[in-house]
Order: structure tokens, then sequence, then C-alpha cells
């Protein structure tokens, strides 16, 4: 059974904050531990977790605890997510811009 697609606005929510943006640059590079990926934080542990917690609700991240160590890495779920909401908003805008150029166009 497949895992349940996040919600567009938990998605955009957890995207909208620079610092679950700079923990994703960070986990592009591959798997950390949650240690790790709170180093360049300058915040306490537990905003940190909250802060993963919101990015894996959005499906963005998948963290898994090995012995006494949590590590995350990248879930594409969530980008997916993003990705096909602003393709499809994109095609519309695409198609509207298109509809005004041939209307210029006459007029002209």
């Amino acid at each position: 059974m497949g895992r349940k697609r996040p919600a567009i606005d938990r998605v955009f929510h957890a995207l909208g904050d620079p610092t679950r943006r700079a923990m994703l640059e960070q986990l592009g590079e591959g798997p950390v531990s949650v240690s790790r990926l709170a180093e360049p934080l300058h915040m306490t542990l537990a905003a940190v977790v909250q802060h993963l917690q919101i990015l894996e609700e959005s499906g963005l991240i998948v963290t898994e605890k090995t012995g006494r160590v949590r590590s995350c890495r990248i879930d594409s779920v969530g980008l997916t997510v993003a990705e096909e909401w602003i393709r499809d908003r994109r095609t519309r805008w695409e198609k509207q811009l298109d509809k005004l150029g041939d209307l210029l166009a006459e007029e002209n």
C-alpha cells in the first residue's frame, strides 16, 4: 500500500520557512543524522525536531531510527506534489498568455 500524498498547503507551508529550506539543502547532499543536521542551525535540538516533523508530514523527508541515531533523507513525494501543482498552473497561465498574444496581434 502506497503512502498518502501530502496536501499542497502542507508542502508549501514547509517550503516557506528558510530554516526548513536550509535543512533540505543539506539533505540534498545525502542522508544526515538529526544531530549533525542541527549543528549549523544555532537552535535547540527540540526546535530542529519540530522543523523535521513538519518536513516529514509534508512528504519532503523521511526519518529513520537505527539504534540511538535518527537520520533523515530527502523524500520526493512532497516535491512531486509541488512540482505537479506548479506545472498545472504554468500550463494554464501559458494558455491564457497565448490567447492574450493572439488578441493583441489581431488588433494590430
